[in-house]
């Protein structure tokens, strides 16, 4: 087959490097533009870019791909098959409808469930038990589209979305590899998803990491995990600085006030939510490194009964 390959996200790196070494035909690769990162703000390529070129790949970046000039260059270049992975933007039916045989996208949750942007972190924030890598046929939705096929993967007691997020990334050669031979053998199902059952996940940003201490904890301990290490848990301490929450672990059996310190010592940080208790063990000031609770307490001393995220509880 001769492939397109769409996305821009690192979570698609695993799969476009499958491709790669498959004996497929890659006519190229769509990514995002480079932005400016870091404090010098210089450009930066996506991961997908730099794979695509050491490989001998062309690589386009259109700003828009819903402008005409990005859908006919898609259209110019003949795929029978297009895949999409972690892209960032929704593809025109000009776009869906260029390659031969199919345009297919790989989510990282089980359709319909978690549509949108930030479907692993979703996941965890839900209490799921399980998430998987779905292959769909594209349509002009938000991941409306028909389900080819769904490989599962269980979701551990301690998930982070970081961990998450890389176990997805390994997991979706496999679905894509199944994928493309049931088109090759003519066999490839095709099931509409039932939309009642849809739930949206929303791009996250920054102020999302606010964690909500008036929840139950194991609610605020899913928050903590889910958002690392994106956008980052965080909370404000009594004299407003913002607090990064890197790990915590749950204790239902003691309650408190919430936002309220319980305990702090060497073991760490105890704060009280709506119901029970979490136990902050690794911290992080803003412009400061990541350290041990209580060596961050060695230099912040926190008294019982002092509050945190006063603003948001």
């Amino acid at each position: 087959m001769r492939i397109l390959y769409i996305g821009a996200g690192d979570i698609g790196m695993p799969a476009l490097r499958s491709l790669l070494d498959s004996g497929h035909e890659i006519a190229a690769v769509l990514t995002q533009p480079d932005k400016p990162a870091g404090r010098r703000m210089e450009l930066l390529a996506p991961a997908v870019k730099t794979l695509a070129l050491e490989r001998g790949v062309p690589v386009y970046q259109p700003a828009r791909m819903r402008a005409p000039e990005a859908v006919e260059q898609v259209r110019g270049l003949g795929a029978d098959l297009i895949v999409v992975m972690a892209y960032g933007q929704i593809l025109p039916k000009g776009i869906l409808d260029a390659p031969a045989i199919a345009c297919l996208n790989l989510h990282a949750s089980i359709l319909p469930r978690h549509r949108g942007a930030a479907p692993i972190q979703s996941a965890i924030l839900a209490g799921d038990q399980e998430t998987g890598i779905t292959v769909m046929y594209m349509d002009e939705g938000l991941d409306t589209g028909d389900a080819m096929l769904i490989h599962r993967l269980p979701i551990h007691r301690h998930e982070t979305g970081g961990t998450l997020h890389d176990r997805l990334a390994v997991a979706a050669p496999a679905a894509l590899a199944e994928a493309i031979a049931l088109l090759q053998a003519g066999a490839a199902p095709r099931a509409p998803q039932e939309n009642q059952l849809a739930t949206y996940a929303k791009k996250l940003t920054r102020e999302d990491g606010r964690i909500p201490w008036s929840l139950p904890c194991q609610e605020v301990s899913r928050h903590i995990r889910a958002l690392n290490p994106w956008p980052g848990a965080f909370t404000l301490l009594p004299d407003g600085r913002k607090l990064k929450i890197h790990t915590a672990a749950l204790n239902p059996r003691r309650s408190g006030p919430a936002g309220h310190v319980l305990r702090s010592n060497g073991r760490g940080i105890l704060v009280g939510c709506g119901t029970g208790s979490v136990l902050l063990r690794e911290v992080q000031m803003e412009g400061k490194r990541r350290m041990a609770a209580r060596d961050f307490l060695a230099g912040h001393p926190l008294a019982p009964g002092a509050v945190l995220g006063a603003s948001a509880s």
